[in-house]
């Protein structure tokens, strides 16, 4: 991987695009990453009723939210980034611990 440039020293769209691209790729990774986590929390849970926290899914949004200020980040933005991302893992904690309820 290359080293990173600031913003400010891109000169071309080049650039730019070379430094998002890293930046999807370290994305990726964290995503894979939180993925596995998410799978773990799947495994342990008995009832797929327990994908769905609403106490929890507030308290990670209001982080999201409080971060994203101080990061300078829209916080409207990023908090439908992780609504869509914790309704996806919902489902699939959902899938996984019905298909095991199943299989028994």
């Amino acid at each position: 991987m290359t080293a990173a440039k600031l913003p400010a020293q891109c000169e071309t769209k080049d650039d730019v695009r070379a430094e998002i691209d890293r930046i999807d790729q370290a994305l990726l990774a964290l995503f894979a990453e939180r993925h596995r986590y998410v799978t773990r929390m799947a495994e342990i849970k008995t009832d797929p009723h327990e994908a769905f926290d609403p106490v929890r899914i507030e308290s990670v949004i209001n982080k999201v939210r409080g971060r994203s200020l101080d990061l300078d980040l829209d916080e409207d933005q990023a908090e439908l980034i992780w609504r869509t991302l914790i309704d996806w893992n919902i489902n699939y904690e959902k899938g996984i611990i019905a298909a095991r309820r199943r299989a028994r």
